[in-house]
C-alpha cells in the first residue's frame, strides 16, 4: 500500500474517532440534563401530591369556598398531566411549555387559596396547614433549585450542539433539535418561594 493510501486511512481513522468523541459526548450532555429533568420531576410529584393534603385540610374550614377548593384541584390535576407528557420527552420545546403553564396556572390556583385562607384565622393555627404550608415551601425552592440546574443542563448541552462542528453533524448522528429551556409564564413569582403565613 502506498504512502498517500495510508495517509488517507489515518485521515478516516482520525475523522471516525472524532465523530465518535462528539457523539459521546452530545449523549453525556443530554443524559445530563434528563436527569435534571428527573430532579424537576421528583419536587413537582412532591409538590403535586402534597396539594390533595392541603385541600383536604382546608375543606373543614372553608366549607363556603368550594370554587376554590375545586380550582386549585383542577390546576393540580392539569400540572399533573402535563408532567406525564414532558417526562415522556425531556426538552421538548411544546412538552416544557406545557408544563410550564399547567405548573403557573396550579400557582396561580394556591395564591387565591392562600389569599381566601387568611379569612379564617382558625385554619391559619392549625397545625396541619402550618405543617403543610412548611413542606409546600421547601419543596417550591427544592423546584426553583431543579429547574435551575435543568435549565443550566440544557444550556451547555444546546451551546456544545450549536458549536462548530458539532452543529455541523450534530443532526447526522440523532441530535439535530436544542432541547428547550423550562420557563415558567411568571418567573420571578415561581422562583420565589411562595410566602405563606399561618
Amino acid at each position: 500500500m502506498s504512502l498517500t493510501g495510508w495517509i488517507i486511512i489515518a485521515v478516516l481513522v482520525v475523522l471516525v474517532l472524532w465523530i465518535m468523541r462528539m457523539y459521546n459526548q452530545l449523549v453525556n450532555l443530554k443524559n445530563r440534563f434528563k436527569n435534571a429533568f428527573a430532579q424537576i420531576e421528583v419536587q413537582l410529584k412532591r409538590r403535586h401530591d402534597l396539594i390533595p393534603n392541603l385541600v383536604e385540610t382546608a375543606k373543614g374550614y372553608l366549607s363556603h369556598e368550594r370554587e376554590t377548593l375545586e380550582s386549585v384541584t383542577q390546576a393540580r390535576n392539569q400540572a399533573t398531566s402535563a408532567l406525564q407528557q414532558a417526562s415522556k420527552s425531556p426538552g421538548d420545546k411544546g412538552a416544557m411549555t406545557q408544563l410550564a403553564g399547567a405548573e403557573g396556572a396550579l400557582t396561580s390556583a394556591l395564591g387565591r387559596l392562600n389569599v381566601v385562607m387568611e379569612a379564617y384565622p382558625d385554619l391559619k393555627a392549625s397545625q396541619n396547614m402550618q405543617q403543610l404550608s412548611e413542606e409546600l415551601t421547601t419543596t417550591e425552592n427544592r423546584v426553583a433549585f431543579s429547574r435551575q440546574a435543568y435549565n443550566d443542563s440544557v444550556m451547555t448541552y444546546n451551546t456544545y450542539r450549536q458549536s462548530f462542528p458539532q452543529v455541523a453533524i450534530a443532526g447526522m448522528i440523532g441530535h439535530g433539535e436544542d432541547a428547550s429551556l423550562l420557563e415558567f409564564e411568571d418567573s420571578e413569582q415561581i422562583q420565589q418561594a411562595p410566602k405563606v403565613s399561618f
